[in-house]
């Protein structure tokens, strides 16, 4: 290949010894550090995959929480390289947040992460929007490599390259390829050993005017070029490393001169298209037939039609939210059967304090952990699969427009309706949104949508108080609960939304700027190199919180003050045995396990009511008893913060103390409990105003902890929680008082 042959020869070889004399000397006993940027949809993932395969990490870029995707490749069986995957980006002036930790990135060449070279990917199919950005970071400095990407789109499209010409007009190597097939890598490795020390090439000086300005600011900082001090003039006020003092001496010298950023921004953009067109003229001809129209561009007319679209969309919908609501429940069911019998296996065999820590704490919240590796596998399959063939673009493309009325964009849609299948998958799939505000409404209000787990609680609440009738003759009384339920989630998803646009402040405006990639097949290595970073990041990160939760909330149910448990366990038993004293000697027999189970059901409510929980329980009442419940319902809520399904057990529990024993089900044990008057407890008043309390409260440990992990800190996760619980409690006091 012509680019190759560039750094090839006596002078290659002395240019590649010196670079890694250099590099050495730069950063001693690390790896050559390598960047790969290009404009979004460009193939750098691509590419990242090719040349890292599984030696990925995720991190965070330092004093920022957008995360920073590396791996090490192998470039020769002498030199490897760690790869830094940069944000997609149009050019070096951000509009967003992951932009932006590119420009502080390059700007600081004194920064132990500042990368030795840059592998810059452009669309051979649109090449002249992505040399804009290739020009301003050889003007940076930074030695480069231009990959040539997606190589057979550009063919298909009558747009033909020539090689040789545009590398000489260039002055850089570039390497046509093809990274979904792996085309063009074996090459790209090998002028990327090369390439340190490289000589860099410039495009563009800045006017003589700016001089001055510029050489100033140049000095002042210790720069290496002037482009870079230009920059440092247009972008001083978003440059995270630079000091007050820094910003106070660039915004006098600005004012001094008269720098307008827009207008010489503006000006530089035109010139540099200019320069573009002319380099492209000789290297690269279009030939383009208007009878053969490119087959995506058909496509679009149906997908994206204002009726037949929306119409598709949902069709796509529905089928992924089948797929992670039942496709999942079969591997759910095993890893839930299979962490029951590791765990009925050490109490069979093994007893005291510290098998039950392991059992009922430490596997139990691994269970609780693993048990979501199927939806997230799956959800994240299907997202990929959408994102690889293209369509995920037409989707938010459609969707825009309605979602931006309430402070989302199109690409909230995803998050929000997977919600209903799972908030934790929901939550991480808000990583596609690029503009911080829209991100964090989006995660923000998904938990409010209702998830799988409420639906044992939804099913047992409206089975004690909704009748089982027909409606209109086709749809049952209860299904129709269910489903208002769900729609009472979204539309409190939606408007709180609305809410926030207005209460969150920000200074960065939310644009929509979307290029539709043309259609094509999934690469199944891409979609399954998605699956494994999105499952290894939600066991290894929110997994870590989950297990602390689960562990602590164990230790809250199963000890209490010292002697009060074992003085309430020896009440009931004394109870008991007098009550079995006083029965017909006739009724033992065929009686007496089921009476002794009832009596270790007894014992255990007994012990949970006293233990620090029910403690916990008995302090919440006095709040929760305008809502109708009781210390046993505020256990309940107390432990189904671990998951929602947690409820219903834990009710079971309780609600055994009095019971008849014959009594199997939730819903017949719920059914008998009476009041301090004798009447039933759960009256529709009561029950509505659980289910109420149930749409709008946090679903569980695990969102706030996959909310920590998308926003990097604790304030979002506990504004998210002091909001979700203040709304369901003001919306369930409202329903029961109004029921009463």
């Amino acid at each position: 290949m012509a680019g190759v042959e560039l750094l090839t020869g006596r002078a290659g070889a002395s240019a590649s010894a010196l670079a890694l004399e250099t590099a050495a000397t730069r950063h001693p006993g690390a790896l050559t550090r390598i960047a790969l940027i290009g404009n979004p949809n460009s193939g750098k993932t691509s590419l990242f995959n090719q040349l890292t395969g599984l030696n990925q990490k995720v991190g965070n870029f330092p004093g920022v929480t957008v995360d920073r995707k590396t791996g090490v490749s192998q470039l020769t069986p002498q030199l490897r390289a760690e790869i830094i995957d940069l944000p997609g980006t149009y050019s070096l002036y951000p509009k967003s947040l992951d932009e932006k930790v590119i420009t502080d990135l390059l700007y600081d060449r004194g920064s132990a992460q500042y990368p030795d070279f840059v592998v810059i990917t452009a669309d051979a199919s649109n090449l002249r929007r992505n040399l804009l950005l290739f020009t301003q970071l050889a003007d940076l400095g930074l030695p480069a490599v231009l990959a040539l990407n997606m190589m057979d789109v550009a063919e298909q499209h009558g747009v033909h390259i020539d090689i040789a010409a545009l590398q000489q007009e260039l002055g850089v190597p570039i390497i046509p390829m093809n990274a979904r097939k792996g085309i063009g890598i074996a090459a790209l490795k090998i002028v990327m050993a090369q390439m340190l020390g490289a000589p860099t090439v410039h495009f563009y000086e800045p006017e003589d005017e700016l001089l001055p300005m510029i050489r100033q600011i140049r000095y002042y900082f210790n720069l290496h070029n002037d482009y870079l001090a230009l920059h440092y003039a247009h972008q001083y006020r978003h440059i995270g490393f630079l000091s007050p003092d820094d910003r106070a001496y660039i915004q006098e010298l600005t004012e001094k001169y008269g720098f307008e950023p827009t207008a010489r921004q503006a000006q530089e953009t035109i010139d540099r298209y200019t320069l573009i067109n002319h380099i492209l003229l000789n290297a690269v001809e279009v030939t383009r037939t208007e009878r053969n129209e490119p087959y995506s561009n058909r496509l679009d007319r149906v997908l994206t039609h204002k009726v037949w679209g929306y119409l598709i969309f949902f069709a796509v919908l529905f089928l992924l939210f089948q797929a992670v609501f039942a496709w999942a429940s079969y591997p759910m069911e095993l890893i839930d059967e299979g962490v029951a019998w590791i765990n009925s296996l050490i109490q069979t065999n093994f007893n005291g304090p510290l098998v039950s820590l392991l059992t009922e704490g430490v596997l139990a919240g691994l269970g609780g952990v693993l048990i979501f590796i199927p939806q997230i596998a799956l959800l994240f399959a299907f997202i990929a699969v959408l994102e690889e063939t293209g369509y995920m673009a037409r989707v938010t493309f459609m969707m825009d427009r309605i979602m931006r009325k309430f402070g989302l964009n199109g690409k909230s849609v995803v998050p929000l309706i997977s919600g209903v299948a799972c908030a934790v998958p929901a939550i991480m799939s808000a990583r596609t949104i690029e503009n911080w505000k829209d991100r964090i409404i989006t995660i923000f209000v998904t938990p409010l949508m209702s998830c799988s787990a409420r639906i044992p609680v939804y099913t047992v609440l409206i089975g004690l108080v909704v009748p089982d009738v027909p409606v209109l003759g086709i749809f049952n009384l209860r299904g129709v609960a269910l489903m208002g339920l769900y729609l009472l989630g979204f539309f409190a998803a939606i408007l709180s939304a609305w809410a926030m646009k207005f209460l969150l402040k920000t200074t960065e405006r939310s644009y929509f700027i979307m290029e539709f990639p043309v259609y094509r097949w999934p690469r199944w290595k891409n979609v399954g190199l998605t699956i494994v970073e999105k499952v290894k990041t939600f066991v290894f990160q929110a997994g870590k919180v989950i297990l602390a939760i689960s562990i602590l909330l164990w230790v809250l149910a199963t000890y209490g003050p010292p002697g009060k448990q074992e003085g309430a366990e020896q009440q009931v038993r004394t109870e008991r045995q007098r009550l079995e004293q006083a029965q017909p000697a006739a009724t033992h027999t065929p009686t007496e396990n089921t009476f002794a189970d009832e009596t270790e059901r007894l014992v255990a409510s007994a012990k949970l009511e006293n233990s620090y929980a029910g403690m916990f329980g008995h302090v919440l009442e006095p709040v929760i008893r305008p809502l109708g419940f009781d210390w046993k319902i505020g256990i309940a809520l107390i432990t189904s913060f671990a998951a929602r399904e947690v409820f219903v057990g834990t009710i079971s529990t309780i609600y055994s103390v009095g019971q008849d024993a014959t009594q199997q089900t939730v819903q017949q044990k719920l059914s008998a409990e009476r009041d301090e008057q004798g009447n039933p407890f759960f009256t529709p008043a009561r029950a509505m105003s659980l289910l109420v309390f149930y749409v709008f409260a946090m679903q569980c440990m695990s969102t706030l902890a996959a909310t920590y992990r998308e926003t990097k800190g604790w304030k979002w996760p506990l504004l998210q929680l002091i909001y979700m619980t203040g709304l369901a409690y003001v919306s369930s006091l409202l329903v029961y008082q109004a029921m009463v």
